[in-house]
């Protein structure tokens, strides 16, 4: 493997190596940070993120951004809390709220594929009038736990074997997502579509179709992501979805999501998401501030967009210096063969 190549392996596979120092770190400083009961709550920490991670990535993937996913996971566990609250039923608790959800991210499918207005703008809006919903909705008040059945908030606390129900939930949205991207026509079509739009649509690909389709499933899962922290807190708060949109952003980037779109992998968003909430878990071993967790959430952002900028120059520099070099060393091979006329 010579340096160019071993540059364009390490920066698609950074975030890999940086987990394992990160855990090593951990390890060192509190040696009971690795163990098996630490390691399943930081997978069941993680399933809420990863449900809004995965469609993120997606729609990052194909050229666009959702922000406003924290708030529409509060929404969604507030109409859901107020359907079970009022019918008892977890069922049509749960669908309530994925039906709020789906309307959310199809609203903002049809103002971003359709009218095309810019996802930015449109979903840093959205952030707030779902988030205002949320609050209007319940007063301001949270549904406390004797308001919802006994089946939701066993959710929370539910076992299949000696696996959560949450982390089961995480593992088939990722096998889900890395299926869909690396197995389907669908998949292929949305990195098409981020890597260069106008020729996706010159392919035949149905650009609008495909991005609103994106769209309703980051609102769908964002909503069963608000009703899975329900659930874990045995309560819905009309804040609960709060933040969301950046850690989720956050996870993306340091996965090796490109930010303009047409580059990533399912598992590099895994690899982000479990350095995130290891982040976290560890802070919180080492008994930091609340606050100074809360900034690391924001330098990390910023570290992860430097970091894709920058990683994705030195892929291009990289693969174009192997390009140059290919073309250097058949040239004389060419020459031979044409009796070293030009």
């Amino acid at each position: 493997m010579n340096a160019e190549r071993l540059k364009i392996f390490v920066a698609k596979n950074g975030i890999f190596l940086a987990l394992i120092v990160l855990i090593a770190v951990f390890s060192i400083l509190r040696p009971n940070f690795f163990s098996f009961a630490n390691g399943q709550s930081i997978l069941m920490q993680a399933t809420e993120l990863g449900l809004i991670a995965i469609p993120a990535a997606f729609l990052i993937m194909s050229g666009t951004i959702d922000l406003s996913v924290g708030s529409v996971a509060s929404a969604a566990a507030i109409t859901g809390g107020m359907a079970m609250s009022a019918t008892g039923s977890t069922l049509l608790g749960f669908a309530a709220a994925v039906v709020t959800g789906v309307v959310a991210g199809a609203l903002n499918g049809f103002l971003v594929s359709y009218l095309r207005l810019n996802s930015f703008v449109v979903t840093l809006g959205a952030l707030s009038v779902w988030g205002g919903f949320a609050l209007l909705l319940s007063s301001g008040k949270t549904i406390p736990r004797s308001e919802l059945p006994d089946a939701f908030r066993a959710i929370g606390t539910f076992k299949v074997g000696p696996i959560p129900i949450q982390i089961i939930a995480l593992i088939v949205v990722v096998l889900l997502g890395w299926y869909v991207l690396n197995h389907t026509k669908f998949g292929k079509q949305v990195r098409a579509i981020g890597g260069n739009e106008r020729a996706a649509r010159l392919m035949g690909i149905d650009v609008k179709r495909s991005r609103f389709l994106l769209f309703v499933a980051s609102g769908a899962f964002a909503a069963l992501a608000g009703m899975f922290l329900s659930a874990k807190v045995q309560s819905a708060n009309p804040t609960i979805g709060s933040g969301l949109e950046l850690e989720a952003l956050t996870v993306v980037l340091l996965g090796g999501v490109a930010f303009e779109g047409g580059v990533g992998r399912i598992s590099g968003v895994v690899a982000g998401l479990l350095f995130f909430r290891v982040l976290r878990a560890g802070l919180v071993f080492l008994q930091a501030s609340p606050f100074l967790q809360t900034i690391l959430v924001g330098a990390t952002l910023i570290v992860a967009v430097g970091l894709d900028s920058s990683i994705q120059k030195m892929i291009r520099s990289s693969w174009a210096k192997l390009g140059r070099k290919a073309v250097a060393e058949e040239e004389p091979k060419h020459q031979a063969r044409s009796g070293g006329a030009v």
